[in-house]
């Protein structure tokens, strides 16, 4: 059976394991990506976990998810966060193909989640879904016929920086802005304040918790019935860490959406939770890998 060395970048961590060709990990493990020591760091580590993971395989292909905007024709990050310095530019592919000697794919981590998620998720057997992931950012992925589609210059579905009243979308709709504003409130400092915090202060009655979050999912519901007005998709898939909190969010972000949606696209349009967990950037870029061969 064929398998494939994935590896999933993000700002945080390095997720990387093997899979094999029926979609099922063989290994997953994970390590701190050492954002702040820059792109050249981190190209050499993935390129070293590449050859630790080759000696344990028969590797077909390396399967690359990655932060950042990615010209997936040549597998190179076009623009970065601050967060990861000097990875602008990185000519992943190139640099991975050369020293590894596998073919290698690479797409972004966002577009990774939405492509898992269409493939073997919640938006499984649909024609067009939408793919967000709450967390530092707000990031998108659109998905037509299980394809990403990555528009003209590679930039499509950028949601984050979709301009709301009062800002961008991911400025007051991302979990990062929740626990500013409920230290705001509380006049505490933001280290000492976390999801688990909010939500266990919320469903016990707390009245600034339980306000913070409700601002946060009135924006969110704003930017999601913006994003179906233009793009109309059967689904719209809610992904990051705090969507795990799904029992006391669903309703919320439900009513904001119908609240913000002419009944006629409302009633077409299905909002799910992601199923696919912090595995999803890794299974995305093996379907991208695949898809990008013409084996699927």
């Amino acid at each position: 059976m064929k398998e494939y060395i994935c590896i999933d970048i993000g700002g945080t961590t390095i997720k990387y394991g093997i899979i094999n060709e029926k979609g099922k990990f063989l290994k997953a493990e994970e390590c701190s990506t050492e954002a702040h020591l820059g792109g050249p760091h981190i190209l050499k580590k993935v390129i070293a976990l590449v050859e630790q993971l080759k000696a344990e395989c028969n590797g077909e292909g390396i399967c690359i998810s990655t932060a950042g905007v990615v010209d997936c024709k040549h597998g190179v990050i076009t623009h970065a966060a601050p967060l990861i310095p000097d990875y602008a530019g990185t000519k992943i592919k190139k640099a991975i193909e050369q020293s590894c000697r596998l073919p290698c794919e690479v797409e972004n981590d966002v577009n990774c989640a939405g492509l898992a998620e269409c493939y073997s998720g919640a938006s499984k057997g649909t024609y067009v879904s939408v793919c967000l992931t709450i967390g530092t950012g707000i990031g998108g992925a659109l998905i037509i016929d299980r394809r990403v589609f990555h528009g003209f210059s590679g930039s499509a579905c950028e949601v984050g920086y979709m301009h709301l009243p009062g800002g961008a979308f991911q400025d007051q709709g991302a979990s990062s802005v929740l626990t500013k504003r409920v230290a705001a409130m509380k006049h505490i400092p933001v280290c000492g304040v976390n999801g688990k915090y909010v939500f266990d202060q919320a469903k016990s009655g707390d009245r600034d918790c339980i306000k913070a979050i409700e601002e946060m999912t009135d924006i969110l519901g704003m930017g999601i019935a913006n994003i179906c007005y233009m793009v109309n998709p059967e689904m719209v898939v809610l992904g990051g860490g705090i969507m795990a909190q799904k029992e006391y969010l669903e309703p919320l972000i439900l009513k904001s959406v119908n609240s913000h949606l002419i009944r006629s696209v409302a009633r077409h349009t299905k909002i799910a939770f992601a199923k696919n967990g912090n595995r999803a950037g890794m299974l995305g870029a093996y379907y991208h890998f695949v898809s990008c061969r013409q084996l699927v």
